[in-house]
């Protein structure tokens, strides 16, 4: 029927003759395949099987073949007799193209959809016989897949084996699927063979510490399963390897025991992973779980006694499992593990550093408060013999005092006299340690003493009293002479140097040594006193402190002289600032002792302090010496210690220095002796304090009726006076012109406030060009427009002109000629003018438009300027006339071409009787032709 069918088709009757031509020719078969697309699928099968049967080791034909058999059963059911063929088609192909790594995967997909384990299996393992071992992935991905659905674990075992002998590096793989069907013990195995494997990198990305922490979980979890592995083992070598995880794994092994039901064994772990464990968080970890595990042991067994005589006899509950009632005994147990909760964490500090002096301190403390004496001498004798001195944290001084002073406590002196013989020969990293040693030695006997004046024995007391001085006098003696020459050796380096202990050093100790004074002061007698702080003083170690309480002891014991001279022993040996409590009680000690009568070595004495004072710290020795002065020398010599103060004192405190001053010679030689001294001040002190003193100045002016001084005073200090941050003397100097002044006085007052603010603006100005920080004070604005002064371009001009007005920081203004107050407001106008000149030029260069002269409504003329306009242009030659006559014509044009309009002034600007000579004027400009500038300067002067 197909040859019929062929044979009547004339098209397919030209391919076949094609084909029966050249039978072996690929693309013939394939042109005749294609003609055939649209055929029914039982003529192209017929069709493949003759080009198969030419052309059998094409794997094109096959491939094409086997797709169009598998389309044909694609939603059938895996009983259908075509699965068949197409797998017999698949066994087919395979005996020609057995290379084929797709051919092989699609057939063992197809054998995988069918549910055929045995077969699948088998072409599984045919096709890795088959293939090179360099094709062999392509297989396992998809045999690995295969079996981790198949149903049968012990076959997907055997086959990932299999798969490692491949490729070890996916084991890990292989422990994952072996977990997830619970064979635990194999999984623990293949897991240790990573851990152990130095060359294994887990394709997962997972470090040794994961692993081996999933190691010992799945050991602790599974005790039973796991039983080819020494689980104990494993964890304890985990202990010493990863030491951030101690902790857990101590858990972990205690889990272990506790799952396999050996509870005293767990109970011993617990105890000894708390007893090693190095740091606080690895303790809580353990202790939390341990006291969990008690609990839970407890609750079983009360529920157990609960139950009835059968539920208690449970196999499972052999530890809880004894006759009688155990149930105070475990809970007295539990109650022993949280009482020694404290030291057991003290122990982990300890163990963390074991010089760890506040932490032993801490743990004395714990027994202490448990009363158990003798723990308590243990932990001591156990700390001094740990504690390193070089090495220790805190004071280890601190604990054999502490030790001493527990045997006192408990009335054994004997024993505690012994620890601190023992804790003086310890080599301390400081000697300030052994001093404290020593001087705790000290004070025992003293308390001792003390202790027997309280119970009446009199001998006891003396024998306490005389024991502390024995203890201090070991402690200030001297090394013996051989060690002294031995150490001279050493420094001229003719011995080998060694450290030098701090037994050696002790008699230079300033703490001793203090103690003995005090000791010497009380019990001693003057001689022996004064014999010891003759020694502080050859030895180099006084202490200012020290110099006070000698000279002290000598004044209680009227050696006045001896005292002064210890005080001038004591002002040669130190220097500023620590020699100034020497001084004040120096001088306050000798004033008191001879007052007036010896009143030059007083001054000398004064003289001498001054000398090399500090000027923060002259000011107290200043007061004191004209204080002598006032009441027992001479005025003049008064007014001369307070005329040096204002000079030699800081600047914070010179404006007090200088009004103190001012009171005292008013009240010795009345206020008119204070003009000299307010004139030094304004001109000495800086600009804040000047005015200040200035308007001070100007009100006894006032009080005396000096109108004309009192002006002046003011016109002289607005200088320096900024109205916008010091509007407090502009008020001041408003209201005396209300009440002393006239309309011109008011009027100059006004003008010098515009010339003074022209100049602080024209600071400001400068500054804000800079894009500079403001600045703090008027002598710092003034210093910064001199720097820029010195810049290129017409900003240098103006600068200038400003530096030649302000001057220097920190310097008055002065007048322009003679010096007298009455000029320097003069000087002060004419460089204003030259400052507005020099900016009006600049503006003119820069913009010829800003030039162009506009009203301001706020300005007040008061005509002063023209004079000196007018004098300014008497000199002027025809030529400059029509040279200037020229330029006016030419600005007249360019203000009509700018459309400029002058604007009127308000009224209330000029009052009544200038508002009407404002306005007459108006009407004559509106009459008189259009003038530039400078033909209406002129006929104004006119």
């Amino acid at each position: 029927e197909d040859i019929t069918r062929i044979l009547e088709d004339e098209e397919a009757i030209r391919y076949e003759e094609e084909i029966s031509r050249n039978p072996f020719i690929l693309n013939s078969w394939l042109r005749y395949l294609d003609f055939k697309k649209r055929a029914r699928p039982r003529e192209r099968f017929f069709l493949f099987e003759r080009a198969l049967r030419c052309l059998p080791r094409s794997y094109k034909l096959w491939r094409q073949y086997l797709q169009e058999r598998q389309a044909q059963i694609k939603g059938k059911s895996v009983t259908d007799k075509r699965n068949t063929i197409l797998v017999n088609t698949y066994e087919r192909a395979l005996v020609h193209l057995h290379k084929m790594p797709r051919i092989w995967l699609d057939y063992c997909e197809l054998l995988m959809n069918l549910q055929r384990g045995t077969r699948t299996r088998r072409t599984f393992d045919r096709a890795l016989q088959a293939l090179p071992v360099t094709q062999h992935d392509r297989i396992w991905s998809l045999y690995l897949q295969w079996v981790q659905d198949f149903a049968v674990k012990e076959t997907a075992v055997k086959i990932y084996r299999r798969y490692l002998m491949y490729d070890p590096q996916h084991r890990e793989e292989f422990v994952d699927y072996l977990v997830s069907v619970g064979h635990y013990d194999e999984a623990a195995q293949q897991l240790a063979e990573c851990v152990n494997d130095d060359n294994f990198v887990s394709p997962g990305g997972h470090s040794k510490h994961q692993m081996w922490m999933r190691l010992c979980d799945m050991c602790a979890k599974h005790p039973e399963e796991v039983g080819t592995l020494k689980v104990d083992a494993i964890i304890r070598s985990g202990l010493a390897r990863f030491t951030d995880e101690v902790g857990r794994l101590w858990c972990k092994l205690a889990d272990y025991y506790i799952r396999l039901g050996q509870f005293e064994r767990a109970r011993d772990v617990f105890e000894e992973g708390i007893n090693s464990v190095m740091t606080v968080r690895d303790f809580s970890l353990i202790f939390d779980t341990y006291a969990q595990f008690e609990e839970s042991v407890l609750s079983a067994k009360m529920n157990a006694d609960e139950e009835d005589e059968e539920d208690e006899e449970d196999e499972e509950e052999d530890d809880i499992d004894v006759d009688g009632n155990d149930v105070e005994l475990r809970l007295a147990r539990l109650e022993h593990i949280m009482e020694r909760r404290p030291l057991l964490l003290s122990s982990v500090l300890l163990r963390q550093n074991p010089h760890n002096v506040p932490e032993w301190h801490k743990r004395v403390k714990l027994y202490e408060d448990a009363e158990d004496l003798r723990n308590v001498i243990v932990c001591y004798t156990e700390a001094v013999k740990t504690v390193v001195p070089s090495q220790a944290t805190g004071k280890p001084h601190t604990l054999w005092l502490a030790f001493a002073k527990f045997y006192e406590d408990h009335g054994d002196v004997a024993s505690a006299r012994t620890i601190l013989q023992k804790a003086v020969e310890v080599a301390y990293k400081t000697v300030d340690d052994l001093a404290e040693v020593w001087c705790g030695w000290g004070e025992m006997e003293l308390r001792v003493a003390e202790a027997c004046s309280a119970e009446d024995d009199a001998d006891g007391a003396a024998e306490g009293y005389q024991a502390a001085l024995e203890v201090m006098q070991r402690a200030t003696a001297e090394p013996p002479a051989s060690v002294i020459r031995q150490r001279a050796l050493e420094a001229q380096g003719r011995g080998s140097k060694t450290e030098i202990p701090v037994q050696e050093r002790l008699h230079k100790s300033v703490r001793v040594w203090t103690f003995y004074l005090d000791l010497e002061e009380s019990l001693g007698t003057v001689d022996t006193t004064r014999a010891a702080y003759d020694r502080v003083l050859e030895l180099r170690i006084a202490t200012p402190q020290v110099i006070l309480n000698y000279a002290a002891f000598l004044e209680e014991n009227k050696y006045f002289e001896e005292s002064f001279t210890v005080f001038e022993k004591g002002v040669a040996a130190f220097r500023w600032p620590h020699v100034k409590a020497l001084w004040h009680q120096y001088l306050d000690r000798f004033i008191k002792r001879y007052a007036g009568d010896k009143l030059e070595r007083a001054r000398d004495l004064f003289e001498q302090a001054l000398k090399d004072c500090p000027a923060d710290t002259s000011a107290e020795l200043f007061l004191k010496y004209a204080k002598l002065e006032e009441q027992h020398g001479l005025v003049r010599h008064a007014m001369a210690v307070y005329d040096r103060a204002v000079q030699a004192v800081e600047e914070a405190q010179r404006f007090d220095m200088y009004m103190l001053y001012i009171r005292k010679a008013e009240s010795f030689y009345g206020v008119t002796r204070t003009r000299q001294i307010y004139e030094q001040a304004i001109k000495l002190l800086p600009d804040v304090d000047a005015q200040k003193m200035a308007v001070q100045y100007a009100t006894v002016e006032k009080k005396l009726g000096e109108i004309d001084r009192a002006r002046a005073i003011f016109t002289h200090g607005s200088q320096f006076t900024n109205p916008k941050r010091e509007p407090e003397f502009w008020k001041q100097w408003h209201d005396f012109e209300v009440a002393h002044g006239n309309e011109d006085t008011f009027r100059e007052m006004l003008r010098v406030k515009r010339s003074v603010q022209t100049a602080f603006a024209n600071e400001t100005f400068y500054d804000m060009a800079s894009s500079e920080l403001p600045v703090q004070s008027d002598a710092e604005a003034l210093a910064k427009m001199q720097a820029r002064g010195q810049g290129p371009g017409g900003m240098g001009s103006a600068g200038d002109a400003a530096a030649d007005m302000a001057g220097v920081a920190g310097q008055k203004r002065k007048a322009a000629e003679g010096g007298a107050l009455e000029t320097d407001m003069e000087a002060l106008e004419r460089q204003a003018a030259r400052i507005m000149a020099a900016t009006k030029e600049a503006e003119l260069r820069d913009n010829p438009v800003a030039a162009v002269p506009t009203s301001n409504p706020e300005e007040i003329d008061l005509d002063e300027d023209d004079e000196d306009d007018e004098d300014a242009g008497a000199g002027r030659g025809r030529g400059e006339e029509e040279e200037e006559e020229a330029a006016g014509q030419q600005r007249r044009r360019e203000e009509e071409d700018l459309g400029l309009k002058r604007k009127a002034i308000p009224a209330a600007v000029f009052g009544e009787g200038l508002a009407e000579q404002a306005a007459a004027a108006q009407e004559d400009a509106s009459k008189a032709p259009a003038m530039g500038a400078l033909e209406r300067l002129r006929q104004g002067k006119s």
